[in-house]
């Protein structure tokens, strides 16, 4: 019997699951068995997991399950160096070059078990199957406006938490907006036709800011991209490759009319292709933004799990993306599974 194991979520903040309790549902009618490890962080109780027929485990048993059994998660796995055995459903990290990467792929390595990334699992066409996009560029366009209220007002960024639906994070926003009396006279959103760009794009019309939408169209000639200094705000929401031009780089800030900051939401600054050419590390819930120049002033907002700040839409989102290739696990050497792994070959391939 095909066995999934969804693991307790080891990352500060991190409250969102892949699979919800209807998703469970489905897999179990399937003959699929789903247990679930117990944790007090889930945004979803283990009770209603319980109530749909799934096994409930004690948190972070998963290294001690059969090896047979296909461990499911989000984030990164805790920082230890015992060899990987089992197949692992998750966000790597791994295939770009990114900080631990190569730790990561060699644990899997000696262990013998097998990553599939969720960001590859893809159709023929390589298209994404599943993602949290939506929710990380309506999440980060929160983030970054707030960030810029509190630039302009020479005050610290606010610490952000988890919040319990939209409307609350929707509220925040607009209420520093008014009790400011600031509001950005425009934003320009790269990416402005992927799921990413989509959440931005509707959170900067709900706050009335004035969106430049650019997409592959727009770049692909570009060998220069000093428009982007014209707006206040810039968001990028594209997924780095070695095709993707520099965006913005600190040749190109020392032109600056306007931007004063950059929402950063593809966040991948451990990579060599960066289009954020400007700093090295991701930022914070705590420490939303890093200062890349002085003059002229310029934030960067690079966190790198904006999804959870709304983690039960953006878990029953993603969750009802994924299903359809979840009822087929049980055949992990045909389509988006067989792809998948065979990008995990070809890239372990390198350690």
């Amino acid at each position: 019997m095909t066995h999934i194991l969804v693991r307790s979520e080891c990352r500060e903040n991190e409250k969102r699951v892949g699979i919800t309790p209807l998703e469970a549902e489905h897999l179990l009618k399937k003959g699929i068995k789903v247990s679930i490890e117990d944790s007090n962080s889930r945004i979803i109780p283990s009770s209603k997991y319980h109530d749909v027929g799934c096994e409930i485990l004690e948190e972070k048993s998963w290294p001690n399950a059969p090896l047979e059994t296909i461990i499911f998660g989000l984030k990164e796995l805790p920082d230890e160096p015992f060899p990987l055995k089992h197949r692992h459903i998750m966000f790597g990290h791994a295939f770009k070059d990114q900080p631990m990467a190569e730790t990561l792929l060699k644990r899997f390595k000696v262990g013998g078990g097998a990553l599939y990334d969720i960001e590859y699992l893809v159709s023929p066409a390589g298209k994404r199957v599943a993602a949290f996009g939506y929710w990380a560029g309506y999440a980060g366009a929160a983030v970054t406006i707030s960030c810029w209220v509190s630039q302009k007002s020479k005050k610290r960024s606010k610490v952000f938490t988890t919040y319990k639906d939209r409307d609350s994070l929707d509220e925040q926003i607009r209420s520093e907006l008014e009790s400011s009396k600031l509001l950005p006279t425009s934003a320009i959103v790269i990416g402005a036709l992927g799921r990413v760009g989509s959440g931005v794009i509707d959170l900067c019309e709900k706050m009335n800011i004035k969106t430049t939408k650019w997409d592959i169209t727009e770049t692909k000639e570009k060998e220069a991209f000093f428009d982007i200094l014209n707006h206040d705000l810039f968001f990028n929401c594209v997924v780095a490759n070695k095709e993707t031009p520099t965006f913005i780089s600190e040749k190109i800030i020392q032109q600056n009319q306007n931007l004063s900051i950059i929402g950063d939401i593809a966040c991948d600054p451990g990579s060599e292709h960066n289009p954020i050419a400007l700093y090295d590390s991701v930022t914070t819930w705590s420490e939303p933004v890093t200062r890349v120049s002085e003059k002229p002033i310029l934030d960067v907002m690079a966190i790198d799990n904006l999804p959870s700040l709304l983690p039960l839409e953006s878990s029953v989102d993603f969750a009802s993306q994924l299903l359809p290739s979840l009822l087929d696990l049980d055949r992990l050497n045909q389509g988006v599974w067989l792809r998948a792994h065979q990008t995990y070959l070809e890239n372990v391939k390198r350690v």
